[in-house]
């Protein structure tokens, strides 16, 4: 059995419609075989992310970068997972009320020094997430789950 390790920061209520339709999708009873974690940005482990094959990360945007729980995730397993985990499929789903590019930016730089491979287009919602964007998440969540099915 795979797993997917569904690493968020999701403090407001925007952030936690994303996560749920993330999760939602990535638990779609037609995706068989993969094993969902949850992991709250500030208490996720080097040891989680060994333990994943995939991973979505969900942060919101604050000042043009990302949540400090998301960087201090990453501060936590970047170097103990560095050689381990390249090559490992992620996605990212973003909420900002505007700039987001910076948080796009950091999370694409530091997946790239991990050496993850980008398995989908972000989704970045900026304001009140509407219908298609929550459907959005839910692919996001589906996608990254689906392509570790049989991994």
């Amino acid at each position: 059995m795979s797993t997917l390790l569904v690493i968020h920061h999701t403090p407001s209520p925007y952030c936690q419609e994303m996560f749920e339709a993330v999760i939602a999708g990535a638990t779609d009873p037609e995706i068989e075989g993969v094993d969902v974690v949850r992991r709250a940005a500030l208490s996720v482990t080097a040891s989680d992310v060994l333990g994943a094959d995939g991973y979505v990360l969900g942060s919101p945007a604050n000042l043009g970068y990302v949540s400090g729980a998301l960087k201090h995730a990453f501060d936590t397993f970047y170097y103990p997972c560095l050689d381990s985990t390249s090559g490992r499929p992620f996605g990212l789903y973003l909420h900002g009320n505007e700039g987001t590019e910076g948080a796009e930016r950091a999370v694409d730089s530091i997946t790239a020094g991990l050496g993850w491979v980008k398995a989908t287009p972000h989704v970045v919602v900026s304001g009140k997430p509407t219908k298609d964007l929550i459907e959005e998440c839910w692919n996001l969540g589906a996608t990254v789950a689906a392509g570790l099915m049989d991994a």
